[in-house]
């Protein structure tokens, strides 16, 4: 027998000569890898549904730091394929999304309308969330994996897989802050997309009723402005596209 993290390494005899053992390795949430003639051939897991399987990721995740390995990428990818819920990976930590409001869905709605008809016939094109992204960030092995509100993206010949999966970089990403998402959104979220290369990050607050923006250049913060009501939002990475404050909140819900 060989131990592992979180689990054993047993041959097929093993298993046969004590099964009950192993049952209770396994109700212990750890997971027992059977062997024959040392090949890997089966695993035993424990069942748990998504939910307790993320707030078990979670509550070993408590200790993590920034760029904490306690949960890899490789392990995020798994859960996430299995799981029937939204959430990303930041930091090394798991975040459940929460369902959108009316109000969320309706700003949303506005800008991507707007967006869609200015790219009009460009080689970039807009796409709404649940989208995962694998965000790359300078000086880091591990990406994130996030789904932005809104995001536009210029890059997609050469970076959609075989499953149909995009892999590349946004030139531009939209978030619409929540009570619950605000502080990611303003300080992580914007972490990622400054190191992992977007050019422009709007950030859309259905409170203050603005939208302000950060410009990228370098991986680095290159300016940032911020849009009321009454003026127009103006992006720089694409020249033209504008937004009338006014248009995206006056007659919300």
């Amino acid at each position: 027998m060989m131990n592992r993290q979180n689990g054993i390494i047993i041959t097929a005899t093993e298993l046969k000569q004590n099964l009950g053992k192993y049952m209770d390795v396994v109700e212990q949430q750890n997971d027992v890898v059977i062997t024959k003639n040392g090949t890997k051939i089966a695993r035993l897991t424990p069942y748990i549904t998504d939910i307790e399987q993320y707030f078990l990721v979670r509550e070993n995740a408590l200790d993590y730091q920034y760029g904490g390995k306690k949960v890899s990428y490789e392990e995020f990818m798994l859960i996430n394929e299995k799981s029937t819920l939204r959430m990303e990976f930041i930091n090394g930590e798991i975040h459940l999304l929460a369902s959108p409001s009316v109000r969320h869905q309706e700003i949303l709605g506005r800008l991507y309308l707007v967006f869609v008809e200015h790219l009009r016939g460009t080689s970039c094109k807009a796409f709404l969330a649940p989208f995962d992204v694998h965000f790359r960030k300078k000086d880091f092995k591990e990406p994130d994996v996030m789904q932005p509100d809104l995001l536009v993206a210029c890059d997609l010949e050469g970076n959609i897989t075989e499953k149909g999966r995009y892999m590349g970089t946004p030139t531009l990403v939209v978030e619409i802050l929540s009570d619950s998402s605000r502080n990611k959104d303003m300080i992580d979220k914007l972490n990622t997309y400054r190191l992992a290369g977007v050019k422009e990050y709007w950030i859309v607050d259905p409170k203050q009723e603005n939208i302000l923006i950060y410009f990228f250049a370098d991986h680095e913060i290159d300016g940032y402005k911020s849009y009321e009501i009454g003026h127009a939002a103006q992006s720089q990475v694409f020249p033209g596209l504008s937004m009338d404050i006014n248009d995206i909140f006056v007659g919300l819900l």
